[in-house]
């Protein structure tokens, strides 16, 4: 793996689990030396996430972690509804056993996972964040269509640096095993109508902590805990 793939790889993580803050400045110096890369490689690797949407470049001011906003967060959700929701009609038209087995075995295994990061509870578990990846990939895997099967990956990644944000919010009364039950058992009933009105649901529901959560002061609540929380 080449010096700007690796550099790639470790920024792109960093900014979709909001170690690099939404909104913060990257100074190219500071990650080369932290991370061991060589400046052309940060510089590189950032150009492509820059073309991914996850930075944004200012010419007078360098890099930026992208912004986040509310209505930035609404339109993801409702676009990803969207895609997400034709992706699985597709899979669920045309998947096998093969692709119901595999969806069993990713949800259990996602029941399994502690929400939570062990050593700290107000952030996001990252094994917990590859199960929850790995169960909704699984569920469209079916789908006969690469373009939507691309944009609805490239909406999923835009996705997960909100998700985090949502973790100090979250509370109690929400049953995430029981949401999964729920798209899943509509899926393997091949009720398509039933699982995506229930995918659309569970999108929101994510989202809805976040625009609770905001105040007029400060827009996102969770960013501010991050913030708060990130040195």
């Amino acid at each position: 793996m080449s010096l700007t793939e690796q550099a790639y790889r470790r920024l792109r993580e960093d900014l979709l689990t909001c170690r690099l803050v939404p909104g913060e400045k990257i100074n190219i110096k500071d990650i080369s030396d932290g991370l061991g890369f060589s400046l052309g490689a940060v510089r590189e690797a950032l150009s492509r996430l820059t073309s991914e949407g996850f930075v944004t470049l200012d010419d007078a001011r360098g890099f930026r972690a992208t912004p986040i906003s509310i209505g930035d967060l609404t339109d993801l959700v409702a676009v990803r509804s969207d895609i997400e929701g034709q992706c699985l009609r597709r899979a669920i038209a045309r998947g096998g056993l093969d692709w119901e087995s595999a969806i069993v075995s990713a949800a259990h295994r996602l029941s399994k996972t502690p929400t939570r990061d062990p050593a700290d509870s107000a952030r996001l578990n990252e094994d917990y964040a590859d199960a929850h990846g790995a169960f909704h990939h699984a569920l469209v895997a079916a789908c006969d269509s690469p373009w939507l099967l691309r944009m609805r990956g490239w909406l999923y990644a835009q996705s997960e640096r909100y998700r985090y944000l949502t973790v100090p919010l979250s509370n109690s009364e929400r049953d995430l095993v029981h949401e999964h039950a729920d798209i899943l058992a509509a899926t393997l009933e091949r009720d398509a109508d039933r699982a995506v009105a229930l995918l659309g649901d569970h999108l929101m529901a994510t989202a809805r902590l976040l625009i609770d959560g905001q105040d007029s002061a400060r827009p996102e609540a969770g960013l501010r805990i991050l913030k708060n929380r990130a040195a």
